[in-house]
């Protein structure tokens, strides 16, 4: 018997003294690349610590909804997770600038931009108890149809997909009705006619098979939108110094592999999305000029709206 108890002890004292298992919720599949990153991402963590901070990746809404995550972490309900920073824009104007359209259309601009945002909402974040750990964008959101799109003028009166409240406005106008569809639900929203077009990028085109439902895509290149990874800063300072460092190299590895891999699947995506049968036009200089248009209005309202923290952003981006 005692042998048995010395036996267990040893086991017991050899096992991490502050093991620690998180669950991140994220809002997309694991065809997804934001998603493989992330598991790449916690894979690193893991290895960097010997297993004593684990982190399980939830993917495609199964453990949170997209809508929920960030209070989520906030609340500590979960530790860490993923979401569309562009969501937050109904809380300060400063974290919906890259879902502006035609702001940032390049992945140049895009890291411009992320340059002058990041200060921003690491601080706006900081007040809510959260750390942002790193951002990763969407291919540039490009325009699904059934036929050829020539002017701003077509996509009169058609549902069309919305995903934030930037393309709401978007959408509306275009004097088309916007309706609030999550990346997953995609094929139901089409299949059932609750919308009928929608811009969003070739990943999730291919992801959600676009070709079942729609004919023709377009990139008109509209914007670069991201996604960010934030941790509840209280669970993060409970890490010992060691692990810490292992999450803060993970995430800084992360985005740097994340950016590259976007760009290698904007390009991937968009032949997928030909050879599966969609056709894939340049879009028109009449829509061009229209979408841009369109652009310039909205700007023009969200200057109006925008905090000075917002303004800061963009002023420094411009220059």
């Amino acid at each position: 018997m005692k042998h048995s108890f010395a036996l267990v002890a040893a086991v017991t004292f050899a096992a991490p003294a502050f093991a620690e298992n998180w669950d991140m919720p994220t809002p997309y599949g694991d065809s997804t690349f934001h998603t493989q990153n992330i598991i790449q991402f916690a894979d690193e963590v893991r290895t960097a610590t010997d297993g004593a901070l684990d982190i399980t990746v939830h993917s495609a809404n199964s453990l949170i909804p997209h809508a929920e995550i960030k209070n989520a972490v906030r609340s500590r309900q979960v530790p860490i997770g993923e979401f569309f920073l562009s969501r937050l824009a109904n809380e300060d104007l400063a974290f919906g600038v890259d879902s502006q359209p035609f702001v940032a259309t390049s992945y140049d601009d895009a890291e411009k931009l992320w340059a002058e945002q990041k200060p921003v909402i690491t601080e706006l974040l900081a007040k809510q108890g959260l750390k942002p750990l790193f951002s990763v964008p969407w291919p540039a959101q490009g325009l699904y149809t059934n036929g050829e799109i020539s002017k701003v003028e077509d996509l009169n009166g058609l549902r069309f997909r919305a995903y934030n409240a930037a393309l709401e406005e978007f959408a509306a106008l275009a004097g088309a009705a916007p309706v609030q569809v999550e990346a997953a639900d995609i094929p139901q929203a089409f299949s059932t006619g609750q919308v009928a077009a929608m811009i969003t990028s070739p990943s999730t085109g291919v992801n959600s098979t676009a070709w079942d439902f729609v004919t023709h895509y377009s990139p008109i290149n509209a914007w670069v939108p991201k996604n960010i990874v934030v941790v509840n800063q209280r669970v993060f300072d409970r890490l010992d110094k060691t692990q810490q460092a292992a999450v803060l190299a993970a995430a800084e590895a992360a985005e740097a592999r994340g950016w590259e891999m976007s760009a290698a699947e904007a390009a991937q995506k968009t032949k997928e999305l030909a050879e599966n049968g969609i056709t894939v036009y340049e879009p028109s200089a009449e829509l061009v000029d229209g979408l841009q248009a369109i652009g310039g209005k909205m700007l023009e309202g969200w200057d109006s709206k925008a905090s000075d923290e917002a303004r800061a952003i963009l002023s420094g981006y411009n220059k």
